[in-house]
């Protein structure tokens, strides 16, 4: 879709935010969540550790794609005007400030409390002599069998080095003086901090010795202290750690490919070879050996980070299965709707009411069941699901799997192009069309990204489709972690809707409309503009004019250009934005009328809400799709309309409201691109809206709320 020639005035470059500078102010928020003073000690370690796979993340996929621009001497701009050196430039000058923050956070502040709390990560030198024996021989059995020293001399080349290993540097001299470079790589089956107190009691110390205190070793430094056994009759002069990050974003030529499956089996054994994009070393390093490194990883100093501290800290999610729950926050888990517990018949629950679940505060259970009930069933004909990312231990998988094996016609399209999830959705593709199951890759050109299940039913009055659509995976595990909604519905208009789509998944249906579902790249774009087009009619009318929307990620800019327009037309836009937004919100004469706040709290936000007033009529959508154009031209994507009056209302004033008057865990977007914290005011009442949720859930199940 083109934005309208009236509009294009918006899409001048000075009125959108960088993409990736947006992000990296979308990763000092989970920083602000790790220095948070009034968060317990465990989740400010869980947010350091969630802040360091982020970046890691990051460089692998956007830096290393800007620097492949600038090898190519590509200079065509961002929206918002920026080279993709200038990009680089301000990314690195905004990273690594963040960098010392969390660095001297970790070295100043968490490791003291993790001592006051009897959790101590030490060295093995500063152990009494009976543990360091323990230990060394621990070390000899069970390590040391695993390590390989690499050399690096004229006659054995520079080693090859993974993406994201930590490695010790280490110059060794021989008897006769000469010295080398060797390198160890600390093998990533091992634990990053190792926990020492098991082996020491296998090793004979009294469990009493310990004085009931958690005790570790991270890893690299107990390798260290052995060197001399990996390099017998040499002499270790020093040792140093550093680790890499490689260019992991696989580039496939779909349409020059005869076997999608084996060619992304390729692409992934490439992705190893992926060219470096950061050097992260320990501040103590000489310069001979980072001119070393540097020179053979054919990298610039540019492409260095100095750490004063520890390396990799999101190494340090371990220490988060401590049984301190005093040290983290109040324990929630997932509740059963009453509904499913008075029936447990999932269909005749549906045929009765559209439900809405909201995960990780409702039970991921009956979504789970929906599609084991469905697989055992004896009137149940077909079932259809689209899979994206479903986790290595999948119920959903096994149900369809069983399902197959019981003679049920199913068909999965699993989506082999999701990012690093690809070798697990690749095993459970295999799994499935073992068993019989029609098992599509994907499209050609697109990543089928929307989460839906149509489950078709022999009833007494014929046959009768049930359908789930969802903003998030069918993954039992992160539905604990991540805000999502389903829906269960047999509304005949959305049943044949999905069909259709099934249809075009699977088979060459070319349909470009449909009853109730919009779909990208077909009309979502298309549609979200229309309904945004509706409330700058009306606003200009005189009459009420209101748009809520709540995504993770905003930046097409023809519907960034729409909002600008909806703003100047008087339409009051409330916006929810986790992570990237390029909209630049409260500028006079461009975005008044548009505010715009991010939520980061417990669980990672990942719902998409589309809420458009209508003169009243209240059109709400959910969504699998973020405002990116990837979601809108590369993914096909669905949002889905809630038709349920009562649901509706929910969404609308129990979760889109209650995230609107967040002033505990919301933080609102300046004209800048920096965010601050809201915070009650005046006597305000303190509202956090994920525990809000998580009172609404229990209360509904008729159980005892947690913070109200």
């Amino acid at each position: 879709m083109a934005i309208p020639v009236k509009y294009k005035k918006y899409l001048d470059k000075s009125n959108f935010f960088n993409r990736d500078l947006s992000w990296v102010e979308f990763n000092r928020r989970v920083l602000d969540e790790a220095l948070n003073p009034n968060l317990p000690l465990l989740d400010k370690v869980k947010f350091i550790s969630i802040f360091c796979s982020n970046l890691d993340e990051f460089y692998m996929i956007r830096v290393a794609g800007l620097k492949e621009q600038v090898a190519e001497k590509i200079q065509t701009t961002s929206m918002d005007g920026l080279t993709p050196f200038e990009q680089l430039k301000r990314i690195e000058q905004k990273v690594k400030p963040l960098i010392n923050t969390i660095t001297s956070y970790w070295q100043e502040h968490i490791l003291p409390e993790l001592n006051n709390n009897s959790v101590f990560i030490t060295k093995l030198e500063k152990l009494p002599e009976n543990q360091k024996t323990v230990l060394s021989n621990y070390f000899k059995k069970e390590i040391f069998p695993i390590l390989t020293p690499l050399a690096f001399d004229p006659g054995r080349p520079f080693p090859y080095i993974s993406n994201l290993s930590l490695s010790l540097a280490v110059l060794i001299e021989t008897p006769k003086g000469e010295r080398h470079f060797a390198r160890v790589k600390v093998p990533t089956i091992l634990p990053r901090l190792l926990p020492i107190n098991k082996i020491l009691e296998k090793g004979g110390i009294p469990a009493e010795q310990l004085n009931g205190t958690h005790n570790y070793l991270w890893i690299e430094d107990f390798i260290e202290s052995h060197l001399d056994q990996l390099f017998p009759r040499m002499k270790v002069i020093e040792s140093h750690n550093f680790r890499l990050t490689r260019d992991t974003d696989i580039e496939i030529q779909e349409d020059e490919a005869d076997d999608l499956l084996q060619i992304i089996q390729e692409n992934i054994k490439q992705r190893k070879f992926g060219n470096v994009v950061r050097l992260e070393v320990e501040k103590s390093i000489p310069s001979y050996m980072l001119e070393t490194l540097i020179e053979n990883l054919e990298i610039s100093k540019q492409d260095v980070h100095v750490i004063d501290g520890p390396l990799a800290l999101s190494g340090i999610m371990s220490l988060y299965d401590l049984p301190f729950p005093n040290l983290k926050e109040k324990p929630f888990y997932p509740v059963l709707p009453k509904i499913f517990e008075q029936n447990p018949d999932i269909f005749s629950v549906i045929r009765e009411r559209d439900i809405l679940l909201h995960h990780p505060y409702d039970s991921f259970n009956p979504v789970i069941d929906f599609i084991k009930q469905a697989s055992v069933d004896p009137d149940v004909l077909a079932i259809k699901q689209t899979l994206y990312r479903v986790g290595k231990n999948s119920p959903v998988v096994r149900s369809l799997i069983e399902a197959a094996e019981r003679g049920k016609q199913v068909a999965v399209l699993v989506e082999l192009k999701a990012r690093f999830d690809e070798e697990n959705n690749i095993y459970w593709a295999q799994e499935l069309e073992k068993v019989g199951a029609h098992v599509v890759y994907g499209l050609v050109g697109l990543k089928t990204h929307g989460k839906m299940t149509l489950v078709v039913r022999r009833e007494p009055e014929g046959v009768k489709r049930y359908v789930h659509l969802a903003t998030g995976n069918y993954n039992a595990s992160t539905a604990k972690l991540y805000s999502d909604m389903g829906l269960f519905t047999c509304n005949e208009d959305i049943c044949e809707d999905v069909s259709e789509i099934f249809n075009f998944l699977t088979g060459y249906s070319k349909l470009s409309e449909f009853k109730k579902l919009y779909v990208a790249p077909i009309n979502l774009r298309e549609s979200i503009a229309s309904h945004i087009q509706k409330e700058i009619e009306n606003a200009k009318k005189g009459l009420e004019a209101r748009i809520i929307i709540k995504v993770n990620s905003l930046v097409d800019p023809t519907l960034i250009g729409c909002l600008y327009a909806a703003s100047n037309a008087g339409v009051k836009i409330q916006l929810v934005v986790r992570g990237i937004c390029c909209l630049k919100p409260g500028v006079p004469g461009l975005s008044e009328n548009i505010t715009v706040i991010s939520i980061v709290g417990r669980f990672l936000e990942h719902h998409r809400i589309f809420y458009f007033y209508n003169n009243g009529g209240e059109d709400l959508f959910l969504s699998s799709a973020d405002i990116m154009q990837r979601n809108l031209e590369g993914r096909v994507e669905l949002a889905f309309p809630v038709l349920d009056p009562e649901i509706k209302n929910h969404i609308r004033y129990k979760v889109l409201n209650v995230m609107l008057q967040d002033n505990i865990k919301a933080r609102i977007l300046n004209q800048d691109m920096t965010y601050s914290l809201l915070q009650p005011m005046n006597g305000d009442k303190p509202v956090c809206s994920q525990e809000s949720f998580i009172d609404f859930a229990l209360q509904a199940a008729g159980k005892k709320t947690l913070f109200n």
